[in-house]
């Protein structure tokens, strides 16, 4: 619309709401440009149909007046604080009943991510500090669970590719999914809430947490403290399936396992029905042949006990017999072995009697010498002249005394 002055002779003069107009088709017509500042005075209202706000130029003190659609704000999801720095794309307006210069934005981003990150180090060291991290209390995820927990948004497409991945790898898995925000304003109770709601199912014996990538902010609920916190305490083994694999919220780090995309956190917590078959049928085979060999080692030791058994009357009887017989041969024998040890004993005895009898001696070359009365023991019991009998080992003579000698 052409903005037309009023004339007066050789001047033209724009009245106030035209020169107002002019002034807002003029700036209308500039490109769109992003303004870095603090966002202060942020008011939002059901009723109304724009977001203001005011950012303010943290060096000089110099402000604007903002606003933008509800609608687009509210999608934007952004939970921000008085003060924070931010980014704000959108054009400049004037508001042509008041001639006032304002912006109206198209879209605002979180800006100074330097101190987010430095902030989620400190509370990464803080919770590491806790033990939270650690990596003795990660916990095995079950090999058969019974039913497998899934939290995700309702549009997420991550769901889609977990629920293949586990029904393509072992069909009668059980999947229980709970839907919830996972970004945004509110979404870091939400995630706790259905987390706790997921692990107090009775059958359910893991849990993986997913989402799709995202932006930083996008993100950030998932290193919120309550859901790192959650992770950690949860009664059962927990997966994180959070963004891409470039991307570290600090649930990763508190999750019993992490999958780099949700595709892997299916192939993990399921194994694949056709290794497990095959692997029971080996083992069925293995059961049935040892079960064979255990049957025909007893069949043969059955086999051995019952010769054994048929066997030992047989031998007993012979064993009978020959006990029999070698007592029968010691009886017969008996007597002949009372008249050989009696006949020896007599022997050794007669050795003895022959070692101490006189006889002995006399074969040793020596005599007995007797006088009428009495056997000579001493030169002097005899006289010169006296007659004396001599006796030999073989014979005797008679003697006359010719010499007596001491």
């Amino acid at each position: 619309m052409k903005i037309e002055p009023l004339v007066y002779g050789d001047r033209k003069v724009f009245a106030v709401s035209s020169f107002n107009r002019g002034v807002a088709m003029w700036l209308r017509k500039l490109p769109d440009v992003w303004l870095e500042g603090e966002l202060t005075e942020l008011r939002r209202n059901e009723a109304w149909g724009s977001v203001f706000f005011t950012l303010k130029d943290p060096l000089t003190g110099a402000t604007v007046a903002a606003s933008i659609q509800r609608r687009r704000f509210d999608a934007l999801e952004l939970t921000l604080a008085e003060g924070e720095k931010v980014h704000v794309e959108g054009r400049a307006e004037v508001f042509e009943q008041k001639g006032e210069l304002g912006f109206r934005a198209t879209t605002i981003e979180r800006f100074g991510l330097g101190e987010h990150l430095a902030a989620l180090e400190r509370l990464k060291r803080a919770l590491a500090a806790e033990g939270l991290f650690a990596a003795e209390r990660k916990r095995p995820l079950p090999r058969f669970p019974r039913a497998i927990g899934v939290l995700t948004s309702a549009d997420a497409a991550a769901r889609g590719d977990i629920c293949t991945a586990i029904g393509t790898r072992f069909p009668p898995a059980r999947i229980v999914v709970a839907e919830t925000r996972v970004q945004g304003a509110g979404a870091s109770a939400a995630i706790v809430s259905a987390l706790a709601a997921l692990a107090a199912h009775p059958h359910v014996d893991v849990a993986i947490v997913t989402r799709g990538g995202g932006s930083f902010e996008d993100l950030l609920p998932f290193s919120d403290e309550r859901v790192v916190r959650a992770f950690a305490g949860c009664p059962v083994p927990v997966v994180s399936a959070v963004g891409h694999e470039q991307d570290t919220p600090l649930c990763d780090l508190a999750a019993d396992v992490r999958a780099s995309t949700p595709t892997m956190a299916g192939k993990l917590v399921v194994p694949e029905l056709a290794m497990v078959s095959a692997k029971l049928d080996r083992a069925r085979d293995s059961l049935a042949r040892s079960v064979r060999r255990t049957l025909e080692r007893d069949a043969q030791r059955l086999a051995r006990s019952a010769e054994r058994l048929r066997a030992a009357p047989r031998r007993a009887l012979e064993k009978g017999s020959q006990r029999v017989e070698r007592a029968h041969e010691r009886l017969r024998r008996a007597p002949a072995l009372a008249v050989e040890r009696k006949r020896a004993a007599l022997e050794a005895t007669a050795g003895k009697l022959r070692a101490l009898s006189p006889k002995a001696t006399l074969n040793r070359g020596y005599a007995i010498v007797r006088t009428e009365s009495h056997i000579v023991a001493s030169a002097a019991e005899v006289a010169p002249g006296s007659h004396v009998d001599v006796e030999l080992a073989a014979g005797a003579f008679g003697a006359r005394v010719e010499d007596v000698r001491p």
